[in-house]
């Protein structure tokens, strides 16, 4: 229920942007995301993260604050706050504010009302990728070796995903047909 309410908000908001603004905007904070998923290996390991990001949403949020918020400020400002540097505080629709910060290991975005924060990191320790919110830290992928990585699957429990289009598309349908829940 309540997913399905925020859904219905978002839809209404973006055609409102898309309507009011007249203006596309440039989706800095979306192509941003898009050219790190690109960077992070090769198009197996690329495609398994795009699935997770989507999984998540990290793609989702990114769409809504750049069409919502970033996507405006650059319609009546005509600076792209993304675009300006690596830490940049945003004033989002309902007074809350936004610090956006990037860095070598990933993003991470804080509301400086409340001090929630989501990020995204990268430990070379271990060689994962993270998601980070709300306190806690979930793996979403672990890099096993050059074939292989370790991604959370339709069951909860972690699945060995080769890093080939058969095993993306397994893990695809995994994703389509699966209900994830995060450990």
């Amino acid at each position: 229920m309540k997913r399905n309410k925020l859904n219905m908000v978002m839809a209404v908001a973006l055609c409102a942007t898309v309507c009011f603004s007249s203006c596309i905007g440039s989706f800095k904070l979306t192509n941003k995301i898009l050219s790190w998923n690109e960077s992070v290996g090769n198009k197996f390991v690329n495609e398994l993260v795009f699935i997770a990001l989507h999984i998540i949403p990290v793609y989702e949020l990114s769409v809504a604050a750049d069409a919502i918020i970033f996507n405006t400020i650059e319609f009546w400002s005509g600076n792209n706050v993304i675009a300006q540097s690596t830490q940049q505080e945003v004033k989002g629709q309902n007074g809350d504010t936004y610090l956006v910060t990037t860095d070598q290991n990933g993003y991470t975005i804080t509301n400086q009302t409340d001090n929630s924060t989501i990020g995204f990191i990268f430990d070379r320790n271990d060689n994962s990728w993270s998601v980070s919110a709300n306190g806690e830290t979930t793996k979403f992928m672990t890099f096993v070796d050059d074939n292989h990585v370790k991604m959370i699957g339709a069951d909860g429990n972690d699945m060995i995903v080769e890093l080939s289009q058969s095993g993306v598309m397994a893990y695809q349908e995994a994703a389509r047909y699966g209900n994830f829940a995060m450990k």
